[in-house]
């Protein structure tokens, strides 16, 4: 079967306008880097997301669940097969203390849409730059708090294409990790339980957290957000400080100057730049702390040939 024939099939069940041919997906990525996608597919419905995940199993097709591009490397040569993106997928609705937010929602948003209902317990999340999707995936946190701090379930789609719901205890949530990705599901939505809280408080936190974010991180430049898991007793940021390595990297890549956790886009780096800086951040902390470094984002794709 060829990428046209993916495409007819497709567009049997979705409006021909939401799967597109050969996407460049630098447009698509926080890192501003990545070749081609055979197939770029953004459904308006969970049915929609559905039949994408069953189809492309059927028919033997890769299928990439590219989130909202922040904690991602794709290589030059692109992503053959199918790439899903649930960026319509992002209604928030609140309930009591209760919101379910789609997959395609960012969590900022959702974060900042609680926060105006006076619900606590989503603060910590008002800078993490990432969807539901990937939130849940990555059990994401920052500032002392996590998702499994507020979730109580989450709805997927299994590799086959068929609904599941998994209590807080099915999703199985640990530092950076979920059954989510250990059985390949892919995210639709997901509920959390908050408490009333005083608006005070919860808009000086938010503002408290904003300014931490932005004073801190090289928000001005393209970055995947932080690269490296923090190693059991160390920093990541503070080892590669530590190192020498900020200002260092590969063609348009560098270790940022303002947090060395992250790698930044500086001037028109390619995914090749950006992974050799990896691999040289990785080399010198095992070099001169013996600690392993472990990825936080994920690289996928194929280089360019």
């Amino acid at each position: 079967m060829t990428k046209q024939q993916w495409f007819q099939d497709l567009i049997t069940q979705l409006d021909p306008s939401n799967v597109k041919i050969d996407e460049a997906l630098n447009l698509h990525t926080m890192t501003r880097m990545g070749g081609i996608a055979d197939l770029f597919v953004t459904p308006e419905t969970e049915d929609q997301a559905a039949f994408v995940v069953q189809y492309s199993y059927e028919n033997d097709i890769p299928l990439l669940l590219l989130g909202n591009g922040s904690n991602m490397v794709v290589r030059d040569g692109g992503v053959r097969g199918i790439v899903l993106r649930l960026e319509n997928l992002n209604k928030i609705t609140i309930v009591g203390n209760k919101v379910i937010a789609e997959s395609g929602a960012d969590i900022i948003d959702v974060s900042r849409t609680v926060a105006k209902e006076s619900l606590t317990g989503l603060e910590f999340a008002c800078g993490i730059p990432g969807s539901i999707g990937g939130a849940m995936a990555m059990n994401a946190g920052a500032y002392g708090g996590e998702v499994q701090d507020v979730i109580v379930q989450c709805t997927v789609l299994t590799p086959r294409g068929e609904k599941l719901v998994l209590s807080k205890e099915a999703l199985e949530l640990g530092y950076r990790k979920s059954v989510i990705t250990k059985k390949g599901y892919y995210v639709l939505s997901a509920e959390f339980e908050l408490r009333p809280g005083t608006q005070e408080e919860i808009d000086t936190k938010i503002a408290d957290l904003t300014f931490q974010r932005e004073s801190k991180q090289p928000l001005e430049y393209p970055s995947a957000g932080s690269v490296f898991k923090r190693p059991p007793g160390y920093f990541a940021g503070k080892l590669i400080q530590d190192s020498g390595l900020q200002g260092k990297g590969f063609g348009g890549a560098e270790v940022s100057t303002k947090h060395a956790g992250f790698i930044v886009n500086k001037n028109n780096a390619t995914a090749t730049d950006y992974i050799s800086t990896i691999e040289m951040v990785k080399k010198a902390v095992k070099e001169n702390f013996d600690v392993e470094l472990e990825l936080e984002v994920k690289i996928v794709g194929e280089n360019q040939s």
